[in-house]
């Protein structure tokens, strides 16, 4: 193992982590302060509660019945707070928009700390001097991998299984004033396995899987049943040469070490290998872990 990295986001003017601790955090997307449950936050906050209560447009309240989805919840809203609104990041050459939501499971329609994995993504494709550069993105939520994977020259394909999903991102491709991305709405594992058969190559894999999911035909995702059969997928699939690989995974308690062996045992062949937490440093300087990541090229 080359040792553990921690990726902190580059400056991003439309986002900041203001503070974090007992389970909550405290984020500015654009004009707008969101409060949310972060489960990684154990520690006391570095600022008082007036000042959370201060500075929040919206706040998270997840829903107390036993019948639901512990996860589900209601946002309380500030007068003028909408419910929708636009942030950007800007790339090199371009400026990539995103639309943010609030939904009932406390995510806004962006992850910020893959902020620096864009930036990889990015500087990566820019640097293959080829004229096609097939780029799939698996479990590709909102698509912000996708679309700058695209503003850099990448023929994208963008899987995710639920078409609401697929529909905001093709509202942020067209803000983005992008356009091309072929959207496929399926279970990133059987598209995968269909791709392998058709003999299908790709000179980049971005992969998110989740710790549980369904397919839209009911296809059940379990990653620690099933993350070891999909590398060995997208090992068939990821060209020999001008190839990267980028794994995700926020899974709480599952290792790197792990991730790394799986990644290994299918590519014994990578360079550039790195491994890490993903993270964002608040105002105190403090660091709050995310996820990990794993990604090399070859």
């Amino acid at each position: 193992m080359n040792g553990i990295k921690i990726l902190k986001p580059a400056n991003w003017v439309d986002y900041e982590l203001i503070d974090s601790g007992n389970g909550e955090k405290l984020e500015r997307f654009g004009k707008y302060v969101l409060r949310r449950p972060e489960p990684q936050a154990l520690w006391g906050r570095s600022m008082p509660e007036s000042e959370w209560i201060k500075f929040a447009h919206a706040t998270f309240r997840r829903e107390k019945s036993q019948n639901k989805d512990q996860d589900k919840g209601i946002w309380e809203l500030k007068p003028g707070m909408p419910e929708q609104w636009y942030i950007q990041y800007s790339l090199e050459n371009t400026v990539i928009k995103l639309r943010l939501g609030l939904t009932s499971f406390k995510h806004v329609g962006v992850f910020p700390e893959q902020a620096e994995n864009w930036d990889y993504i990015y500087r990566t494709i820019s640097c293959f001097q080829q004229e096609s550069v097939p780029v799939l993105n698996l479990f590709a939520y909102t698509g912000g991998a996708s679309l700058v994977a695209k503003a850099a020259g990448a023929d994208v394909v963008h899987v995710d299984s639920v078409k609401q999903v697929i529909n905001w991102s093709a509202g942020n491709m067209e803000a983005s004033n992008l356009n091309g991305i072929r959207w496929v709405v399926e279970d990133a594992m059987k598209f995968i396995r269909r791709e392998v058969k058709r003999g299908k190559v790709y000179n980049g894999i971005i992969l998110d899987p989740p710790a549980y999911g369904r397919g839209p035909d009911g296809e059940k995702w379990i990653l620690e049943d099933q993350i070891d059969e999909m590398i060995g997928l997208c090992s068939k699939l990821l060209e020999k040469n001008n190839a990267f690989l980028i794994l995700n995974l926020y899974s709480m308690g599952f290792s790197a070490i792990i991730a790394e062996n799986i990644i290994r045992s299918h590519f014994p062949d990578i360079r550039d290998f790195e491994c890490g937490e993903l993270c964002v440093q608040e105002r105190s300087q403090r660091l709050l872990p995310l996820g990990i990541f794993m990604r090399f090229k070859r």
